[in-house]
Order: structure tokens, then C-alpha cells, then sequence
């Protein structure tokens, strides 16, 4: 990947500061196996550094062209697809989610009382389309309320939120399993990560007429050249694929998810838009910045500039931010103070709010891998991080990372 530190506006010495930090503090100290970083400002490529192995066992190197297990950052994309269909005139964000699937027509609310007993009550007004993609639907997991439950010691320990649900669950199945779980809350009250996403995947099946991954790829990897962006990783690229790993209670990195036998090896049933995906660096570089450029770039338009502007506005009920809404015990991926939401991202709030060095208005998410995105129009920078370390939030690398680009500004 070509990088021009000076075309970005970026003083390189400091950006060798990211260099050092992930060197020293992570890979020679054997807290993570390898990792990639790419930050682009102004249209050029200001630092793209490969670190560590991408493969532990095998020795083998992190290379630019490394696939990675992206897990959560796959909802932008889902996101991004969907509003594609809303650009056609498809749906209205105000629309019944029940418009499109009627099986959800008489869903019920599980409300709990003080004292501990419960009641199923009719949902104060419908789920809608925004509710979805926002994850104020009301959904919860289906066998745990929250990411925290399903990882707990007493349940299914190799559980990665929308990575393949059994050999024959499809989206459409999924639906029809929801349909037989009352909602958490009232639709649009609170905040609670769950399988919204996998549901707008599910939407834009509907609405399209396609499976989803053939419009995936027809209406986003192809037309932007994301060739390595998929459900599955293929023979001729397994050797491209990194190792995923967990650290042990002696904080001991031992594998998860082989890259040759893992289940990304097959073509998966069950297409999630919450976290199916695996991409590279340069992949996802191309999407962010399809964002940065109001969704257009090299000439190919997937969004119009308004609609990218409507997903990356909080649309929280105040304006206010994620911990006034978030369900308690709930998770998200980058935290609550001053963080917004929009249409499948987060929104930060002013940086005195975040207590992250940034820009009001930057849009982001990451994924259960430990792997991060952010986009700041206001700076026209966007950065990718990834890794291959379960789960996410055992380093915040986020916050890291920002310290170390943002004083690299240089324009």
C-alpha cells in the first residue's frame, strides 16, 4: 500500500509513535499475535504498518494482504446496504418492521416488575426499521439477554455473536425463531447490542429479492473492489488467514479458530449482517473511506452525501448519549459517555464528553475480534485497526490509537 505521510497532512514522526507503542507494549509482549494499521487523510494513505504474526503456530507473518475476522464491523456494511434500498424508496425509517415481516405482527414485550415476576404486554408502539438498525428494537439474544451472558462461564464459551447459528439456520429462519421471543423493552426506550443487524440483513433480502450476500457483492465489494470482503474465505486465499486467538487465565494467547479449519473454510447457510464478514485492511481502508467521501469514491457512487450524513447522526432521543439509554449489563463496543448512535455506528459527542481526543460528529464501531474503524469528516481522516484477539474491550485500542494520530495532524 502506497503511504504519503506529507499528502495527508501527517508528520511522520509522530505517527512512528503508533509504530513503537503496538511493537513494544503488544506484540513483544506477546499480548496479541499480530495486528495492521491503516490511517488515511485528505485522500492518501498516511501510515500502513503490518505487526506480528498472523498465524502463531504456522510462524507466519501479518502481510498487507491478510484476511481478518471483522465480526461487528460488519454492521456498517449492512447498514450501508440497506440505505441503499432506502435511496430506491423502499421503506421509510418510520416504517413497522411487521410491514415486511408479518410473523412479527404480535410480538410481546416482557416487562418485569420489582419484586422479580413478569407479564407480556403489547409494545407501546411497533418496532420500526430505525429501531433496527439503532438496536433500540427490543431484540434480545434468544437464550441470553446480553453478550455478557452468553460469554458467561456457564454457557457455550466458543459463542461469537452472528458467526454462524448451527448448519441449517438461515436469515429467514432466524426471523421465524424470533417470533416466538417476547422483546426486552418497549421499542425505541432503551439500548441493548443484539441481532438487529442480522434482521436488516434479513430486511435487505426481502426488500431486494436477493440473497444477501449477492447483493453485498453486487451493490458494494464489487463496484469498490473489495475482493477479499465475504462470508467465507476460499482455498485459494486460506493461507492468507490469520489465527484468532483468546487469552488463558495466565494471560497466555492460545488459539480459538484455526485459519484451516475453521468455519469460515465453508459457505456458511446463515448470513449475518451482525458479524459474518471477513475482510482485509485495505478492503475496509476502501469502504471507510467510501464514507469519508459522502458515498462516493474513484468515481463510484454507492450512497448519495445526504444519506450518509442521516446514518451518521445520533438519532438518540434527546441528542442524548449511549448511557442514557443502555440497558444495564448491556455491551457495546466503544463504550457509552458521550458516544451517540446513528444508523448501524456510533456518533461521538465533543471530546470533553467522549474523554477521547477526536472531533464531534466521528462515526465508528469495531468487532469482536478487537478490531476498530473511525471516520472524522471534520478532519477528512479515517483509520482501520485490525487484529484477531476475543473478545473485544480486553485492550482499548481505540482510545490508544487516537493519542497517537490525532497529535500527528500537521495541517
Amino acid at each position: 500500500m502506497k503511504v504519503n505521510p506529507a499528502g495527508a497532512g501527517l508528520a511522520e514522526s509522530q505517527l512512528d509513535r503508533i509504530t513503537e507503542h503496538l511493537q513494544h507494549r503488544y506484540i513483544d509482549a506477546g499480548r496479541i499475535a499480530g495486528c495492521q494499521v491503516a490511517v488515511a487523510r485528505h485522500g492518501q494513505v498516511g501510515y500502513f504498518r503490518s505487526f506480528g504474526c498472523r498465524d502463531l503456530e504456522r510462524a507466519l507473518p501479518v502481510e498487507e494482504d491478510t484476511i481478518w475476522r471483522i465480526y461487528s464491523m460488519t454492521k456498517p456494511i449492512t447498514g450501508v446496504a440497506l440505505m441503499s434500498l432506502y435511496e430506491r424508496g423502499l421503506f421509510q425509517l418510520n416504517d413497522p418492521v411487521a410491514r415486511f415481516i408479518p410473523q412479527w405482527r404480535d410480538l410481546k414485550v416482557r416487562e418485569r416488575a420489582d419484586d422479580g415476576t413478569e407479564r407480556l404486554v403489547d409494545p407501546a408502539r411497533p418496532m420500526t426499521v430505525r429501531d433496527l438498525m439503532m438496536h433500540m428494537s427490543g431484540l434480545g439474544f434468544g437464550g441470553g439477554r446480553t453478550l455478557q451472558e452468553l460469554f458467561s462461564t456457564d454457557r457455550n464459551q466458543s459463542f461469537v455473536p452472528g458467526l454462524r447459528r448451527g448448519p441449517d439456520a438461515t436469515l429467514a429462519t432466524m426471523v421465524d425463531h424470533y417470533a416466538g421471543y417476547p422483546l426486552e423493552f418497549h421499542p425505541g426506550t432503551r439500548w441493548l447490542y443484539s441481532v438487529s443487524t442480522d434482521i436488516c440483513g434479513r430486511l435487505v433480502e426481502i426488500m431486494s429479492g436477493q440473497r444477501f450476500d449477492d447483493y453485498l457483492r453486487a451493490t458494494i465489494f464489487e463496484p469498490l473492489g473489495m475482493d477479499d470482503t465475504g462470508f467465507m474465505v476460499p482455498d485459494d486465499k486460506v493461507e492468507r488467514f490469520a489465527a484468532c486467538y483468546r487469552r488463558d487465565a495466565s494471560k497466555k494467547l492460545v488459539l480459538a479458530d484455526d485459519p484451516r479449519r475453521s468455519g469460515y473454510r465453508q459457505e456458511p447457510s446463515f448470513l449475518s449482517g451482525g458479524g459474518g464478514l471477513v475482510s482485509t485492511t485495505g478492503d475496509y481502508l476502501r469502504f471507510c473511506q467510501l464514507l469519508l467521501g459522502g458515498g462516493e469514491l474513484d468515481g463510484v457512487r454507492i450512497l448519495g452525501r445526504k444519506t450518509v450524513e442521516l446514518m451518521a447522526a445520533n438519532h438518540l432521543p434527546g441528542g442524548q448519549d449511549l448511557q442514557a439509554f443502555a440497558l444495564p449489563g448491556g455491551y457495546g463496543e466503544v463504550g457509552f459517555a458521550g458516544m451517540g448512535f446513528g444508523l448501524t455506528v456510533a456518533v461521538a459527542k465533543e471530546p470533553a464528553a467522549t474523554q477521547v481526543i477526536g472531533s464531534a460528529g466521528e462515526y465508528m464501531w469495531g468487532g469482536a475480534a478487537s478490531t476498530i474503524f473511525w471516520v472524522d469528516p471534520a478532519e477528512d481522516l479515517t483509520a482501520v485497526f485490525m487484529t484477531q484477539l476475543l473478545p473485544s474491550g480486553t485492550f482499548n485500542f481505540r482510545g490508544q490509537l487516537k493519542t497517537l494520530v490525532y497529535p500527528a495532524i500537521a495541517d
